[in-house]
């Protein structure tokens, strides 16, 4: 089969094995593949998780045709139409376990409609919901709102009950866009005033719940921007690992500050992960309520034109290769 397969200068599209399914383990015929800023990493050489270095095939987000299911399988069988998370993704064929492997909603949405889903929907009701504790009524803060899971964090909000959504962005035409995905509220967080901004959003209280993507200088900003007794969930760190901290300030709030990834979670911790989101949100996907805009497909022949569209950082939603 063909696959993205990284090499010491980048990557290639080659001839690889078909992989073979495990008895919990659901293959994949990949008809879309969503681009995610972790597999740029992996293109560069680094790593995500357990698949990293010459050889990797990158790719988190796929969906696809069920080819064959492992003996353990339950729920699922071939010729279902699925969005699937997991790793080695961008190829003709992949297989995940079945705790991350979703049906599509309903059978007009494309494949391409549906491979923005899984990554979006399983990171952002964990960080919202179920890390960041999120209470009816109150305020919530996504940084870097207009990325895929910004969006899908923004909307997740909103029909969990926050009273508030506010959304950063440093572009002027990606923040007025944002209130079409649940912002009440858009912020240019290049402002060295935000913070204040996003205190005043509250009535002068500050921001009960800040979904970071961005950390790096922003961690002291958000500490400023949060109510006394509010959550920090710390999802990306796309402007940075390291950067100063106020500690006293972390301390004087009493400020919950919690790092969440997917990729030290256990099998089984994942599958929770997905089948909570579903309960709280199936009914929303199915009806299109809760849905994310592609910014731009490509072939999957054309793939290394996507990963160049990511790296420019101009792209509001989702990047998807196809391979019908």
């Amino acid at each position: 089969m063909k696959a993205v397969v990284v090499t010491k200068s980048g990557f290639e599209i080659a001839d690889v094995p078909k992989p073979t399914v495990g008895p919990e383990q659901v293959l994949v015929k990949v008809r879309a593949c969503g681009l995610n800023r972790a597999d740029l990493g992996v293109l560069a050489g680094g790593a995500h998780g357990n698949v990293g270095g010459v050889g990797a095939i990158p790719g988190i987000e796929w969906a696809g045709e069920v080819v064959e299911v492992g003996a353990r399988v339950r729920g699922f069988k071939p010729g279902d139409r699925v969005m699937c998370s997991g790793s080695s993704g961008y190829a003709e064929y992949a297989v995940a376990d079945w705790g991350r492997v979703m049906d599509i909603p309903n059978p007009s949405m494309s494949f391409a409609q549906a491979v923005t889903l899984p990554i979006a929907i399983q990171t952002m009701h964990n960080a919202i919901v179920t890390v960041g504790e999120l209470r009816k009524g109150e305020t919530v803060l996504v940084q870097g709102a207009s990325s895929g899971v910004g969006l899908m964090a923004m909307q997740i909000a909103k029909l969990m009950g926050a009273k508030t959504v506010i959304g950063t962005s440093t572009t002027a035409e990606r923040r007025a866009q944002l209130t079409k995905f649940g912002a009440d509220v858009a912020i240019d967080n290049s402002d060295p005033q935000w913070p204040q901004r996003a205190i005043e959003a509250n009535g002068g209280k500050g921001v009960d719940l800040i979904i970071d993507q961005l950390s790096g200088p922003f961690g002291t900003q958000n500490l400023e921007a949060c109510a006394i007794l509010g959550r920090i969930v710390n999802v990306g760190r796309m402007a940075g690992r390291f950067a100063e901290f106020d500690f006293d300030l972390h301390a004087l709030k009493r400020i919950k500050y919690t790092g969440v990834t997917f990729r030290t979670r256990s099998v089984e911790e994942v599958r929770s992960i997905t089948s909570l989101a579903l309960g709280d949100l199936g009914a929303h996907l199915e009806s299109g309520k809760l849905a994310l805009p592609i910014d731009s497909t490509f072939a999957f022949a054309d793939i290394g034109q996507a990963f160049e569209r990511m790296r420019t950082n101009k792209h509001f939603g989702k990047i998807v290769a196809t391979l019908d």
